[in-house]
């Protein structure tokens, strides 16, 4: 059924194609235009055939439009505004060098309406962040700044307040976290959906299992891209990946673990502790790569049907073997690279302690990981599935009733922001009718002393 399904949406593309887009083109290049369609169609099929279901998630946006949809929350009550009029009123405010109210900014964002819009919210977000008023910016300020960036084409915008979040004062909540992160998956841009679930990671914020789905989902798909990953990259990945497989007592979450310890355990071992857990949520105990040692041990010394993917394994296996080489390389040629004696005793007394320790553990991490490596196997404790799959056909297993218990507790926020709103809204009216009264007073003593 999907595959015939699939055969006649490409069908009637082409169809459609050479009936209607075709007739600038001369009559002999029709024919070739359908054939080549249909040669599409039918490698589409093929690849549906071979991969399974999986294929299709790749195709689509993983949240439904159930999810995704926008009706909720253009239901509110609308405050509607003109923007230049609201931009002269702020210029004005910051010019007396007074604050601008949090409902004020909340009134601007709502009332974007076009993508040069979006550009200047931008800058009254920033302004407001460095104004005395930058502890009130609202949570459904922030909700709808990712909307309106959604809905006017300027994601990109979005990404960089969320990575500069103290310029711009953006913490989402788990809900606008996985609108973001999905919008980029629509699109195949996991590199994008990577630095959403790297944000995620520094809130520490995988509470709910719809997020640590999509996060995963995002960083095995990138890492199957084979990307060429910086130190700083690694590090966000392996963290990423580390506490947000820490949510997830499975297969796919202890493979999760396996990776980002050993991503973590690669950084360690080239540029030291420190550079681990500097600016992480991470432990500054040495020792990454004897803790993804230690989720080899616990799988394999547990029983039930537990496993860890093969990839994560092999990876975890070719990078001792890489930092093995490279330690017995350079060890050899040390006296030659550093020029003489002297200079290589000052240089072993510029390293940190722990981490020459643990560079020296290496042969033995080497010799444990064999063992466990058999143990494993004999076990039938590793997982032919690439950890992709895994989170693959955990997406197909949970994402779905994940999705319930999310929607109920947004509707139930709605509700709560927008009672907060009117609250605010008529605290507004009573200030200004009081500063009206004051004014008005002030008027009449002032014609009464004349």
């Amino acid at each position: 059924m999907v595959l015939r399904s699939a055969l006649q949406m490409y069908l009637s593309t082409a169809l459609s194609l050479t009936q209607n887009c075709c007739p600038p083109l001369s009559w002999w290049y029709r024919p070739k235009m359908a054939a080549s369609l249909l040669q599409r169609c039918l490698g589409a099929v093929k690849v549906i055939h071979k991969c399974g279901t999986y294929s299709f998630i790749d195709r689509r946006c993983l949240l439904s439009a159930a999810y995704t949809d926008t009706k909720l929350w253009e239901e509110r009550e609308k405050d509607h505004q003109n923007l230049a009029l609201m931009a002269a009123l702020m210029d004005r405010i910051y010019d007396r060098n007074f604050p601008v109210s949090s409902l004020t900014i909340s009134r601007f964002v709502d009332n974007i309406s076009s993508r040069e819009e979006v550009d200047q919210a931008e800058y009254y977000l920033y302004k407001f962040r460095h104004s005395p008023n930058c502890w009130y910016l609202r949570d459904w300020t922030v909700h709808s700044w990712v909307r309106q960036c959604l809905r006017y084409g300027a994601r990109d915008k979005a990404l960089h307040t969320l990575k500069n979040k103290v310029q711009y004062g953006m913490f989402p909540d788990d809900f606008t976290f996985n609108l973001l992160i999905d919008s980029f998956i629509k699109d195949g841009d996991f590199k994008g959906a990577c630095s959403v679930v790297e944000e995620v990671m520094l809130q520490e914020s995988f509470d709910l299992p719809s997020t640590q789905i999509l996060s995963m989902y995002a960083l095995s798909s990138y890492l199957a891209t084979k990307p060429e990953l910086s130190v700083s990259e690694q590090r966000a990945l392996g963290a990423a990946l580390l506490i947000c497989g820490l949510k997830q007592d499975n297969s796919t979450g202890l493979s999760a673990q396996l990776l980002g310890c050993a991503l973590l355990g690669k950084v360690e071992m080239a540029a030291g502790i420190h550079a681990v857990f500097r600016g992480m949520p991470l432990m500054w105990t040495p020792g990454y790569l004897g803790r993804a040692l230690a989720i080899m041990e616990r799988v394999a010394a547990t029983p039930g049907d537990r496993k860890l993917s093969k990839d994560a394994v092999d990876y975890l296996g070719g990078l001792l073997q890489d930092l093995s080489s490279a330690l017995d390389s350079k060890s050899s040629s040390v006296e030659d690279e550093l020029g003489g004696e002297e200079e290589g005793k000052k240089e072993e007394e510029d390293e940190d302690e722990d981490d020459q320790a643990e560079r020296e553990k290496l042969p033995l991490y080497a010799s444990r990981f064999k063992e466990l490596s058999g143990q494993l196997q004999s076990g039938g404790k590793v997982d032919p599935s690439p950890l992709q799959v895994l989170v693959s056909s955990l997406v197909q297993q949970g994402l779905a009733s994940a999705e319930g218990p999310d929607m109920e507790q947004y509707q139930r926020k709605v509700r709560e922001w927008e009672a907060e709103r009117q609250q605010l809204i008529r605290r507004e009216k009573e200030m200004r009718e009081r500063a009206e009264e004051e004014r008005e007073a002030r008027q009449a003593a002032k014609a009464a002393a004349q």
